[in-house]
C-alpha cells in the first residue's frame, strides 16, 4: 500500500490434504499425486515443520501454544512440490473439531533466507469465514519490511466439494495498512488424471513463486524501497 503502491497476480496451485484420513487409509497417491513419495505433483513431510510426521507435528503445535483440542481431522493447505520442486511462502493448517468447525489454525511461514516460523491462532471458541484473527508479527519475512507491526487473517474455509478457499493476510505497522495479500481460487478434488492435466499446463508452477518473489522484489526495489537488515544484523 505504501509508501510505494505495488500490486501483482500469479496462478498457482494449493494442495488441501485431510491429515488424519490420509493417515488412518494409509493414503500415499500415486505417479501423479502424491503424498510423501515420488509424484509429479506432491506433498513431503520434509518440506513442513520439523520433517517428521505432519499429523503429529501439527497436535505438537497446539500443545505448545496451550491448546488442548479434541480434533476430528486437519486439514493442511500448501504449495505442492511440482517437478521435485517447492518453495511455500505460507502454509496454513486448518484444525478442525466436531462438526468440522476450525478450532485453531496454523500459519506455517517461511522466507527467503531458510528462516521457518509459526504462528498458532486460536479459535476454540468459534470461528465465523471471514472472522478477523490478528497475531503480532515476530519473524523475518520480506526485506522491505520490520519485523514488529501486526498480522490480520482471515479465512473462508470448507470440506466440501467444489468449494472456494480464500486466505488473506494484512500487515499493519503504527496503525497504517502496508501489505495485504490473498489466496483464492476454486476447490476441486485432485485425481490422478486431473493432476497429470495441470502438471502439463504449468510444470514449472512451483519454480516460478520462487522467481516472482525476486522479480517483485526488484521492481519494489527500483520504486525506491531500501532494505531493512534483519534483526540479528541491525
Amino acid at each position: 500500500m505504501g509508501p510505494h503502491a505495488h500490486r501483482f497476480e500469479a496462478r498457482s496451485l494449493v494442495a488441501q490434504i485431510p491429515l488424519r484420513a490420509a493417515a488412518e487409509e494409509g493414503w500415499t497417491g500415486g505417479l501423479c499425486f502424491g503424498l510423501d513419495r515420488a509424484a509429479l505433483i506432491s506433498v513431503r513431510s520434509r518440506d513442513h515443520g520439523t520433517g517428521g510426521p505432519l499429523l503429529e507435528w501439527a497436535e505438537q503445535q497446539l500443545l505448545s501454544a496451550g491448546l488442548s483440542i479434541d480434533l476430528e481431522e486437519v486439514w493442511l493447505c500448501c504449495l505442492p512440490r511440482l517437478s521435485g520442486y517447492s518453495f511455500k511462502p505460507v502454509s496454513f493448517w486448518v484444525c478442525c473439531g466436531p462438526g468440522d468447525q476450525p478450532r485453531a489454525i496454523i500459519a506455517e511461514v517461511n522466507n527467503t533466507f531458510g528462516g521457518r516460523h509459526v504462528y498458532v491462532l486460536d479459535t476454540r471458541f468459534g470461528y465465523r469465514n471471514g472472522q478477523t484473527l490478528r497475531c503480532e508479527k515476530t519473524f523475518y519475512v520480506s526485506p522491505f519490511c520490520e519485523v514488529r507491526g501486526e498480522y490480520r487473517f482471515r479465512f473462508f474455509h470448507s470440506s466440501s466439494t467444489h468449494s472456494p478457499f480464500l486466505a488473506r493476510i494484512d500487515y499493519f505497522l503504527d496503525g497504517a495498512h502496508v501489505l495485504s495479500t490473498s489466496i483464492s481460487g476454486r476447490t476441486e478434488p485432485l485425481t490422478q488424471k486431473g493432476a497429470l492435466l495441470l502438471w502439463l499446463k504449468q510444470p514449472l508452477s512451483s519454480l516460478s513463486v520462487i522467481l516472482n518473489i525476486h522479480w517483485q522484489a526488484l521492481l519494489l526495489w527500483r520504486k525506491g524501497l531500501r532494505l531493512v537488515a534483519p534483526p540479528s544484523q541491525a
